[in-house]
């Protein structure tokens, strides 16, 4: 059973009950990510989720994680572009001493010096790392040309200057400034009482400014190209447009266009430039938002021959989309997005997060039979008339690898008229 209530200090706490659960998973989720920081403080958010853990004003580092896995328990935290999460799993009938570390590092943590030296250089090695995974790397070169001098344009990691560069002293100021009770979602699911879980939430979570933080600025998507030759096997590509946002009435309908353009191994690309050509080892279609933004994309990876070939087919490919969609991919796209939807219902984790985020988002937990009847108002007509539309869009391109057989922009823009 979903209940809701709003703390004195404005912080709202929900809770998600299933009677035949024996264990809870809870956490707190931020509206404050990557998309916050100035360039100058770039990955604050995520050095801040990994100092969060490194001890606090009565626990040692090595204290917070003994005390979860002593009850068998599990904790950990996250990062992206618009909010910062720490979440715990543990048996019912310790439910309050993971809430109680959760309190404890977000309003405790000391941040100190020595522990945040050596923090600073497991980061710069997990930069490094995705530095040297091409098909995360592309990634991040597609949003720097799509949103170039903007938060959503920069690594959530930041670079190896500007993690080099933030103190304690900054990292201290951003949670105080930043973590404020607007924005805070505190969320369990689970054997959970609610009436228990809130007092214990007002007791534990009193440190926290109440004022409301000015909006981030609008995304302004712009597109354009970024090549980086490198001595690789693969080549690494992503191609795509402006998308929708979260709350747009269309979103829907382009997680279903993206499902059945290269949302599995019956889709389109999949069958046509893996299957039938033997093109690409990956190759899949994506839409993903943001709170004002999106994109849909298509990413590949190919050998250094064939992305000549690979890049006129997917121009072909979304070029016909819209005169040819069928009743049968379409219903076969909303019963993948569907089942996902259900299936992600059936673990109290995902039930807890989904709930954080629908409230930071939406302002209010979406019904799963909601979504259900969003994904099946979404008509053919509807998918034909994006369709036609996305591709009118900017375009973006990034690629790195052995890049020196991919089509000029100009010509790819031509084979999408």
């Amino acid at each position: 059973m979903l209940q809701t209530t709003t703390l004195k200090n404005k912080i709202r706490v929900i809770t998600d009950s299933d009677a035949n659960a024996e264990s809870v998973s809870l956490g707190v989720w931020v509206n404050v990510g990557a998309r916050f920081e100035t360039e100058k403080i770039n990955g604050i958010s995520h050095m801040l989720e990994h100092m969060a853990f490194k001890g606090t004003i009565s626990r040692s580092a090595f204290q917070i994680s003994k005390e979860i896995e002593d009850v068998g328990g599990f904790i950990n935290a996250y990062t992206g572009k618009n909010m910062t999460a720490y979440y715990v799993r543990v048996l019912k009938e310790h439910q309050e001493k993971g809430l109680d570390i959760i309190a404890d590092i977000l309003q405790n943590s000391i941040m100190d010096k020595e522990e945040l030296q050596k923090e600073k250089g497991v980061i710069i090695q997990e930069i490094n790392m995705q530095n040297d995974t091409p098909d995360d790397l592309v990634f991040d070169y597609f949003n720097e040309v799509a949103y170039p001098n903007q938060p959503l344009g920069r690594s959530i990691l930041g670079t190896v200057e500007t993690v080099k560069s933030i103190s304690s002293e900054d990292l201290l100021n951003y949670m105080h400034t930043e973590y404020t009770t607007p924005r805070i979602i505190i969320s369990a699911s689970g054997a959970v009482n609610h009436q228990e879980f809130v007092s214990q939430c007002e007791e534990k979570f009193t440190s926290f400014k109440k004022t409301k933080r000015p909006d981030v600025p609008k995304a302004l998507y712009k597109g354009g190209e970024k090549r980086v030759l490198k001595p690789n096997e693969q080549v690494n590509l992503v191609l795509g447009f402006e998308g929708v946002s979260y709350s747009d009435e269309e979103y829907y309908a382009y997680k279903i266009l993206s499902g059945v353009l290269g949302g599995g191994m019956s889709s389109r690309l999949f069958q046509e430039i893996r299957e039938e050509r033997g093109l690409v080892y990956s190759i899949y279609a994506f839409s993903s938002s943001e709170t004002d933004t999106g994109i849909f994309g298509v990413y590949a990876g190919t050998g250094e021959k064939e992305v000549k070939e690979l890049i006129p087919v997917l121009c072909d490919e979304l070029t016909k989309l819209p005169h040819t969609l069928t009743d049968e991919e379409i219903e076969r796209a909303k019963a993948r997005l569907k089942a996902g939807l259900l299936m992600r219902h059936e673990n109290i984790s995902a039930h807890a997060e989904m709930n954080a985020i629908d409230t930071i988002l939406y302002g209010r937990v979406i019904s799963k039979e909601e979504v259900i009847r969003k994904i099946e108002d979404v008509s053919k007509e509807n998918l034909e008339k994006i369709s036609k539309e996305l591709i009118k869009k900017p375009l973006t391109l990034s690629a790195l690898g052995p890049i020196s057989e991919i089509m000029p922009m100009e010509k790819i823009l031509d084979r999408l008229k």
